[in-house]
C-alpha cells in the first residue's frame, strides 16, 4: 500500500479540487438565503401600509389617511404655533375686478412696514376649487375646505344675505377646529390692507394676557368696555379651555339665530357678559391702529389695518382699498412733510354702495 507523502502532486492537486468544491457549496448557499431573504423583505415591504398602495380586498389592515388640514396648519405656523387664516371664494380670486380681493390683500402685505415676511405663516381656507386653485398658483399655503351644508359658496355674497349668513357661520365651525388644534391665530378678511405689523402691538408684554383681542367698527376710547362693536373681520384668539368653550357656545346658537350673522350673536354674548363669566380677557382694539372705513385711523404713524368695513359689495372694497394703498405710498414717499397735514381720501364707493344694487355701478 502506498504511504501518505505530503510531498506527492496527487495529494496537491486533491487538496485544490476540494477547495473549489467547498467555495462553490458556499456560493450555493449564500444565494439560497438571499433569494429566500429577499423574497421576504419584499413581501414585507410591499404589504406595508405605509406605501399608500391600493389594498388587496381581502386586506384587513386600514390605511390611515393624512390630515390634510393638520399638515397645512403646521406648515404655515410660526414655533409657537400662531399662525393668519383668510377665507376665500371664487369672488375674491376672480372677475371683473382688478385687482381681485386676495391680490389686493397680498399687495398691501408687499407694501406694508415688516409686512412682508408674514405672508409665510398664512394659510388661505379655499371654499371651491377655484379659489384653491388660484391660492396654489400664488405659492401660498392653502387648505380647501370641503363644504358639505348644501350652500353654493362661489359666488359674491352680498353683505347679510342669506347666503352670506351661513358662509360666516360655517367660518365659524372651521375657526372651532382650528383652536382644537391648539393653534392660536389671527384671522383676517381680505378686504383689511396690512400696513404694518400687528404682531408688534398684539404680542407685547402688556398684551400678552388677553384671550381675545376684537377689532371695533367705532372705538369709544376704552380698550376694555363692551360696548364697543365688535368686527369679527379681524381678531386675534388664544388657544385655550376658555376660548374654545366659547366658540363651542357661539356655534351652538347658530340654529337659535335666524336672521343674525355670527357677528351679531358673538356681539350680544358679549354685551350678556358671557365672555366674562368664562373667565375670558378681552380686548377691543383701537381703530386708531386697526381702523376701517366706519371710523378712520387718526394717526398714520400708528395705522396697523385698515378694514373696508361698512361697505356692501367686492368691487367699492376695491376701489376704496386701492385709494388707501395710493394714501400710503404718499406718505412713505414724503412722510416727513405729510404727518400733520395728512389725511385719508374719502371712501366714496363704499359710501355709495348702500345706494347701489349689485352690478350696477
Amino acid at each position: 500500500m502506498e504511504t501518505f507523502n505530503p510531498k506527492n502532486p496527487y495529494y496537491h492537486s486533491l487538496q485544490k479540487n476540494l477547495s473549489i468544491i467547498f467555495v462553490i457549496i458556499c456560493a450555493i448557499f449564500f444565494l439560497f438565503f438571499s433569494f429566500f431573504s429577499f423574497n421576504n423583505s419584499s413581501k414585507s415591504l410591499l404589504s406595508s401600509p405605509s406605501l399608500h398602495c391600493p389594498s388587496h380586498p381581502n386586506q384587513t389592515t386600514p390605511l390611515v389617511p393624512k390630515d390634510e388640514l393638520g399638515e397645512t396648519l403646521e406648515r404655515a405656523s410660526m414655533g409657537n404655533k400662531t399662525l393668519i387664516i383668510a377665507v376665500v371664494n371664487r369672488a375674491y380670486v376672480e372677475g371683473d375686478v382688478v385687482p381681485n380681493m386676495l391680490d389686493l390683500f397680498l399687495e398691501g402685505l408687499w407694501v406694508g412696514e415688516g409686512t412682508w415676511e408674514l405672508v409665510k405663516h398664512l394659510m388661505i381656507v379655499a371654499v371651491d376649487q377655484s379659489s384653491y386653485d388660484r391660492c396654489l398658483f400664488r405659492g401660498l399655503h392653502c387648505y380647501r375646505l370641503v363644504i358639505d351644508d348644501g350652500v353654493d359658496f362661489i359666488g359674491e355674497k352680498v353683505y347679510m344675505s342669506n347666503d352670506f349668513i351661513k358662509m360666516m357661520w360655517r367660518r365659524t365651525r372651521f375657526l372651532l377646529d382650528v383652536l382644537k388644534r391648539g393653534y392660536n391665530f389671527i384671522f383676517t378678511d381680505t378686504d383689511v390692507v396690512w400696513l404694518r405689523n400687528p404682531f408688534t402691538i398684539l404680542t407685547t408684554n402688556t398684551t400678552q394676557d388677553f384671550d381675545i383681542q376684537f377689532s371695533t367698527d367705532w372705538h369709544n376710547g376704552n380698550s376694555s368696555s363692551n360696548i364697543n362693536p365688535i368686527n369679527t373681520g379681524f381678531y386675534f384668539v388664544k388657544s385655550n379651555n376658555k376660548t374654545i368653550s366659547l366658540f363651542n357656545k357661539w356655534y351652538d346658537l347658530k340654529n337659535s339665530s335666524n336672521g343674525l350673522k355670527e357677528q351679531d350673536v358673538l356681539q350680544n354674548l358679549t354685551w350678556k357678559g358671557v365672555l366674562s363669566g368664562l373667565g375670558i380677557k378681552v380686548r377691543f382694539l383701537d381703530t386708531k391702529f386697526f381702523s376701517g372705513f366706519c371710523q378712520d385711523s387718526s394717526d398714520i404713524r400708528s395705522v396697523v389695518t385698515v378694514h373696508a368695513n361698512c361697505c356692501r359689495y367686492i368691487k367699492a372694497k376695491v376701489t376704496d382699498l386701492v385709494q388707501v394703498l395710493r394714501d400710503w405710498g404718499t406718505f412713505k414717499i414724503g412722510r416727513s412733510n405729510l404727518t400733520s397735514s395728512f389725511r385719508w381720501s374719502p371712501h366714496v364707493e363704499c359710501r355709495n354702495s348702500w345706494n347701489k344694487k349689485k352690478g350696477k355701478g
